[in-house]
């Protein structure tokens, strides 16, 4: 029995050794990314060095999260854990739509955000774990709420890379981060496709939820779903709006920051006040 504990003892601290320094190797290829794109940001052709760096990083911020998720028999639903879970989906997303959409600027923005929940999580291992084992159509409600939020939130980061795209090219000096971009109407049309898949996802998301938990309107739960329904419809109108009535440029950026809010809001405002500043779990 005593060499059995020992045994799982090595075994514990050789998977919380493992996961400290695939956390800390993700932090340095997120950062190696951004300083390529940093540095090539005004070149023709900056795609496959970042690239390949970027999918080290993510793959090793997956193995990360599997390792802690298997150390402990079940993920951490902290704040910084599903911060570092939804901003690795994030980072996923983006470079999978590099492959054939001109995004990887945005890069600049989601890597150092990536390393930087990864970071707090690895730097604040004392959070309380929440290790529940849900049933199939919970983590479905889960995986369609994490999927959403991801891209909706690229969308965002769009909608502000294009508000100062259109605000410098009205003043008729934009600076060379701005001409480097693909054309204005071109990233309008890359906003409303992230916006039409992000929809989707957040549609799936509150039809999974009224269908499988109970009472979606508990105490717990009604800040949540109201935001969420409010950003629905923000989202919602705003591609009808832009199919029926053509509406684009600030009328967008603005929508879309409102509606991405809100669901911030949704996600994280409950999970910010009651464990970081009441300190509650």
């Amino acid at each position: 029995m005593a060499l059995l504990n020992n045994y799982i003892d090595n075994l514990t601290q050789t998977t919380l050794m493992a996961a400290l320094l695939t956390g800390i190797l993700s932090i340095l290829g997120y950062l190696s990314a951004t300083f390529l794109l940093l540095k090539d940001l005004f070149k023709a052709k900056t795609r496959r060095p970042f690239l390949i760096i970027a999918w080290i990083a993510v793959s090793l911020h997956a193995i990360n999260i599997a390792l802690v998720t298997d150390k402990h028999q079940g993920f951490n639903f902290s704040f910084f854990s599903t911060a570092s879970l939804i901003s690795l989906s994030i980072a996923i997303l983006l470079l999978i739509a590099v492959l054939d959409k001109p995004v990887e600027k945005l890069g600049i923005v989601i890597f150092p955000l990536a390393s930087l929940m990864l970071g707090l999580e690895i730097a604040m291992p004392e959070a309380s774990f929440t290790t529940v084992s849900y049933s199939w159509q919970m983590s479905t409600h889960i995986l369609t709420s994490i999927m959403a939020f991801s891209l909706l939130n690229i969308a965002a980061l769009q909608a502000a890379l294009l508000a100062i795209q259109d605000q410098q090219l009205r003043s008729h000096h934009p600076r060379k981060l701005i001409r480097s971009l693909p054309p204005l109407q071109a990233m309008e049309s890359l906003l409303f496709q992230m916006i039409g898949y992000g929809l989707l996802f957040l549609s799936a998301s509150l039809l999974t939820g009224f269908i499988f938990i109970e009472d979606l309107f508990a105490q717990h739960l009604v800040h949540k779903t109201v935001l969420s329904i409010l950003a629905w419809i923000i989202f919602s109108c705003l591609l009808i709006g832009r199919s029926r009535y053509g509406w684009r440029g600030n009328t967008a950026i603005q929508w879309t920051l409102i509606g991405f809010i809100l669901l911030l809001l949704a996600y994280f405002g409950s999970k910010l006040v009651l464990e970081l500043i009441l300190k509650k779990h």
